[in-house]
């Protein structure tokens, strides 16, 4: 019996080894800072509404209708849909974008993603294949004057 409840009692600690071996990026975000800390993930087949605030990173993979503010990036997967208010960052866009979007960085549309709206960005990046459509506005560095002359309409 000794021999039956040495085998018993074995197994237990390899499993809670195995547990510790496996990274877990939550753990290691808090440690490194809140730089993963703050990703909202809107998962497909999601619909959200509402006003969404300090998210350092929004994955849209379903469908949001809200406005976005104190936020750094913004990603619209190809099966995600937005429709609101973006003050952000960096935007990449994959799916579909409709609204006011303000890329204070950089804005890329990938190829089967489609952005209409008002859209201001200071870098623009369009894969082959990717869209924009409505009023454009070039965003310029701090240095330049802030004229309004660089508004374009888009069709």
């Amino acid at each position: 019996m000794a021999t039956t409840s040495r085998i018993l009692t074995q197994p237990s600690p390899q499993p809670a080894k195995r547990v510790v071996d496996i990274p877990n990026p939550r753990r290691s975000s808090h440690t490194d800072g809140d730089s993963d800390g703050k990703k909202l993930i809107v998962g497909q087949d999601i619909c959200l509404s509402g006003a969404i605030t300090a998210c350092d990173t929004l994955v849209v993979q379903g469908a949001v209708e809200a406005s976005l503010s104190d936020s750094r990036v913004i990603e619209v997967t190809e099966t995600g849909v937005f429709k609101g208010k973006v003050e952000i960052e960096i935007a990449e866009i994959s799916g579909l974008f409709e609204g006011e979007l303000t890329a204070r960085d950089r804005l890329i549309i990938r190829g089967t993603g489609r952005v209409t709206g008002i859209i201001r960005y200071r870098q623009l990046e369009i894969e082959s294949g990717g869209q924009i459509a409505g009023t454009i506005e070039v965003l310029e560095t701090i240095e330049t004057t802030n004229d309004h002359d660089s508004a374009k309409q888009v069709d």
